[in-house]
């Protein structure tokens, strides 16, 4: 299958079963502890700001006095059958840039929201509309549980906001930012399922139809000024991890970003 003229075209392409169940199992164990911790020593803050994920799954400080949990943890999230399929789809120089956990948030007020990422960064609408056709930031989605757990709007990589789209997404002119919006489509992914979307297209959550949603995503992306500099070293295997690892290309291209940058 072409997924890249899919992705051109939408924005998105979906592979089921792409991950086995052992695979699946050996990633659940892996990301259980380090969720669970961070949900024990976290619970008032994820209900005070009303988080819906977790961030930065790889840092050392997860992993203390587990170091070799760490390597697997990297060694399982980027196996060759991903890191190829995303070389073949989108090219050589594709770097690993963080992970995110997403669950469905325990503070009921907290409503699904239409973003485009980097509108959460200081970068300016008209620049992140201008760089639309440069920047490729990707989510690689991997449910752990069943889901429907994110609405997109498809072909608004390849495009900005329509005046509706905007005023929805910015809360402007009286609009909310969880309203409806035409052409939407709710996403529904098995276990060992994976999503590959652009985070600059239209997206929001979907909370109401799961069932201890727990769904991993890894960012991945291509170098550019807009993104890179959010590169944050501390998630990143160290050289001495990386000699250790099986799939080495995406972290090595992420620390020589790090590195070139300092």
């Amino acid at each position: 299958m072409n997924y890249r003229a899919t992705f051109d075209t939408q924005g998105y392409f979906a592979i089921p079963e792409f991950f086995s169940p052992s695979q699946m199992n050996r990633l659940e164990g892996l990301v259980d502890p380090v969720y669970s911790q961070w949900i024990e020593q976290n619970s008032t803050e994820i209900f005070e700001q009303k988080l819906v994920n977790m961030h930065s799954l790889t840092k050392g400080e997860n992993f203390q006095g587990q170091e070799g949990k760490r390597i697997d943890f990297f060694d399982a999230i980027l196996p060759a059958s991903l890191t190829e399929l995303m070389t073949e789809t989108f090219g050589e120089d594709i770097y690993f840039h963080n992970t995110q956990l997403f669950f469905d948030p325990p503070n009921p007020k907290r409503l699904p929201y239409w973003h485009r990422d980097l509108q959460f960064s200081p970068a300016e609408d008209e620049v992140q509309r201008r760089e639309q056709g440069t920047l490729l930031s990707l989510h690689v989605r991997i449910p752990l549980t069943e889901e429907k757990g994110l609405a997109l709007v498809p072909g608004t990589h390849q495009r900005w906001d329509t005046p509706l789209e905007r005023s929805v997404r910015l809360e402007q002119g009286g609009h909310l930012s969880h309203e409806d919006l035409p052409g939407a489509e709710i996403i529904h992914l098995n276990r060992g399922d994976i999503l590959v979307f652009d985070a600059q297209m239209l997206h929001k959550g979907s909370y109401s139809a799961n069932h201890d949603r727990k769904a991993l995503d890894l960012c991945l992306g291509n170098q550019h000024s807009l993104t890179s500099p959010y590169l944050d070293a501390s998630v990143l295997p160290t050289e001495d991890e990386i000699q250790r690892l099986k799939n080495k290309a995406f972290y090595r291209r992420a620390r020589h970003i790090v590195e070139s940058t300092r």
